[in-house]
């Protein structure tokens, strides 16, 4: 039996609003933790050697747990593997108050990778569920429109209250806005896709999606640049006689949070190398603009081109993801998205430690042009292999 055109273009529903905005919400509270918790690990054992182990315990974690976060999102409840993995973020977040230590905090934040493992790819798995195929790249440019605001308030929120009030307090707003995120999921009414034929075997056959292998490929190389960036740009404009290059973090996220519903729009309507292409070629153009940058507006103007190229890039990445896989392999296709993701940013982190260390920060952001340059070759020489067509919708 055919499906009727109208419900199945309708994107805005109640599940897609109330998704967006729990997500918004467990992006928060994730990235209230990324520039905090360096500062916190260095006031209670005053080394600056041991502030990146708060990430890389946690990306460690979500490593490990992605490809089975995938596997058992598609053989249960969706929708419930959010609610456990939010719960699980709640409770370790609560756990950093325990003890000032770091033998409570890094288990705690293993664990709350584990968390973030099942509830972020249960959430990205839901969106593709939730948004009707012939607009899911615009879909998932709205729904990372949540990343592209927590990224504009957790860091500041974190920083505000750590500063002016205590640790403590903002660890409990921390768990606060993860615990708003688990009670609006709850709120969702949802149902799992009907399973195709033969579906049991399809979710045993393996912990990671074939199909998303090639637009995970292309992000990985893009997110080993986009470590050196995000990384690295507040130490280098210190060297450039720029001492706060925080502008070109909001340049970048009022950027990408406009040019992901609009880039997303034109790949289902024009296909998803017209959007992709050109994104990527942006992505690479924006490390010799900060190579060159020497003044505040030569960084802010870097964020605005790179939120367009990340903006059009990253959600046609995501879609593209799911885009041919069965309902019952939309988790393990999504852990796979975001294990590459992890992946590339936890070796552009330390890939480029070195190179600055050894060689400085201008030829660092100079080699960085090498992965940003793979990840368009990537999609050039596979993109009509995997079947990616002109128009999609």
């Amino acid at each position: 039996m055919s499906e009727r055109p109208l419900p199945v273009e309708r994107l805005w529903t109640r599940n897609f609003i109330l998704l967006l905005a729990a997500n918004l919400a467990a992006y928060i509270s994730f990235y209230m933790l990324i520039p905090s918790l360096p500062v916190y690990i260095k006031e209670i054992t005053g080394k600056d050697a041991l502030s990146g182990l708060a990430m890389g315990v946690f990306l460690l974690a979500a490593v490990l747990f992605r490809p089975f976060a995938g596997r058992s999102i598609d053989a249960g409840n969706r929708k419930g593997f959010f609610l456990i993995g939010s719960a699980v973020f709640f409770v370790s977040a609560l756990a950093f108050n325990c003890a000032p230590t770091l033998s409570v905090l890094l288990p705690a934040r293993f664990v709350q990778g584990l968390g973030w493992a099942y509830c972020n790819t249960a959430a990205g798995t839901l969106a593709s569920d939730t948004i009707p195929k012939p607009r899911l790249a615009e879909g998932m440019g709205y729904y990372g429109l949540s990343l592209s605001v927590a990224i504009g308030i957790g860091p500041a929120l974190a920083l505000f209250l750590s500063q002016r009030y205590s640790f403590q307090l903002m660890f409990y707003v921390c768990a606060g806005s993860v615990l708003l995120s688990f009670l609006l999921a709850l709120c969702m009414n949802y149902r799992r896709p009907t399973p195709t034929i033969n579906s049991p075997a399809a979710v045993k056959a393996a912990f990671l999606e074939k199909k998303a292998l090639f637009p995970s490929l292309v992000m990985f190389f893009l997110l080993i640049a986009y470590a050196a960036i995000f990384s690295f740009l507040a130490l280098y404009g210190q060297q450039r006689q720029v001492a706060d290059v925080g502008p070109f973090f909001t340049a970048y996220a009022v950027s990408v949070a406009v040019s992901r519903p609009l880039f997303g729009h034109l790949a289902d309507r024009r296909g998803y190398s017209v959007v992709v292409v050109p994104g990527l070629l942006l992505c690479t153009l924006i490390l010799l603009i900060i190579y060159a940058a020497r003044t505040l507006p030569v960084f802010i103007l870097a964020g605005l081109v790179y939120g367009i190229g990340f903006g059009a890039v990253q959600p046609t990445m995501q879609a593209l993801s799911v885009l041919y896989v069965p309902p019952e392999r939309r988790g393990s296709a999504t852990a796979t998205y975001f294990l590459f993701i992890d992946l590339g940013l936890g070796l552009g982190s330390v890939l480029w430690g070195l190179v600055a260390e050894d060689f400085g920060y201008e030829l660092m952001y100079l080699t960085a042009i090498i992965p940003s340059l793979l990840s368009l070759l990537v999609y050039l020489l596979f993109a009509r292999r995997a079947g990616v067509r002109r128009r999609t919708a």
